[in-house]
């Protein structure tokens, strides 16, 4: 699937006031997709507001300097947000119900137009014209094309939340995703204002003691089986209470088993205050991760996915062991 630039050209140029939002428990490439996009869209005269369903995670926060990003909670309903009259809501970066949610109220409530852009495989019914390319190894990327097709000059403030979302999404450039257009679209936005070397500070030689504790901690509890090719670990809720460390701070670890030189899969259960556990699952080998997600309502990338799974440490692992195991066996890696 491939955007129709020349409809979304039509779509953005039909609206002039944008509610733009992402999933929950954003990454760089959402919050840099709302950002760019943002943007993008001002430089055309329209107004736009950003509000997710969960707030920046603190390690990411240096991406929105100016704080322009809200999030449902405490402070702003789901009710207030309606109120406000916006004739576009665009969804950055997820197409799915379970990854929007508090927000979900609002796309559910709103009678306004809805549009997506986004590139992940899995996908829900929004009641929104879809602007998808699954090709794309970056939202972000997505975003500089609009603004290549709207005619907008990439300014710094567009330029550099869009080198984050690129960069990130493409483990800074070695995932198998990356391609010869990813660094022609890494040099364009190098050349519109992005700095390569700050950001990579920001994103990866900023961490807090409390998570490089925890890291520690999650990277000591790794196992494999299957000859070392499937690698699983866990982050439970007592390494957060001994480190200090936050949820966010689990961002990325699982890229870290991937070091194992036999692992082709890996796989990291975050345990939740509320029970149950985050999964991410993570691939280098022709085992997809978005079909391993979705056994478990989740979705995302064949390299790259996510899910829940309720229940004890135990009974989750097992669960996704074997459905694991069977990937691998019915892809022939094992």
């Amino acid at each position: 699937m491939t955007v129709s630039w020349p409809r979304f050209v039509e779509v953005v140029h039909a609206h002039r006031r944008f509610l733009l939002t992402t999933h929950i428990r954003p990454d760089c490439d959402a919050l840099g997709s709302c950002l760019g996009m943002a943007g993008v869209l001002e430089s055309l005269g329209k107004e736009v507001r950003i509000v997710n369903g969960q707030a920046t995670p603190p390690n990411l926060k240096f991406i929105d300097p100016f704080g322009r990003i809200e999030a449902l909670g405490a402070e702003l309903s789901a009710a207030e947000v309606l109120a406000d009259p916006f004739d576009l809501l665009m969804v950055l970066d997820t197409s799915a119900w379970a990854q929007l949610g508090p927000m979900g109220e609002v796309v559910r409530g709103t009678r306004a137009k809805k549009a997506v852009l986004d590139h992940h495989v899995s996908s829900d019914e929004l009641d929104a014209e879809q602007f998808k390319d699954t090709t794309s190894e970056a939202t972000g990327r997505l975003v500089a094309q609009a603004a290549e097709h709207l005619g907008v000059e990439i300014t710094p403030s567009i330029a550099i939340p869009l080198f984050a979302a690129l960069a990130t999404d493409t483990g800074w450039f070695r995932f198998a995703s990356t391609t010869g257009e990813t660094f022609r679209t890494a040099a364009t936005l190098a050349d519109r204002g992005a700095r390569p070397a700050a950001l990579y500070h920001d994103l990866y030689e900023n961490n807090t003691l409390a998570r490089t504790k925890l890291i520690g901690r999650i990277l000591a509890r790794t196992e494999a089986e299957l000859e070392g090719k499937l690698v699983h670990t866990a982050a439970l809720m007592e390494d957060f209470a001994a480190t200090g460390a936050l949820a966010t701070d689990t961002e990325d670890v699982i890229n870290l088993t991937l070091q194992v030189g036999t692992a082709r899969v890996a796989i990291i259960l975050v345990e939740q205050p509320s029970g149950g556990f985050k999964i991410s699952f993570r691939s280098r080998c022709e085992v997809d991760c978005s079909r391993l997600a979705e056994r478990f309502g989740g979705g995302g990338h064949k390299a790259a996915a996510g899910a829940f799974v309720a229940g004890s440490l135990a009974e989750a692992r097992e669960k996704l062991l074997t459905a694991a195991r069977e990937a691998m066996r019915a892809a022939g890696v094992v």
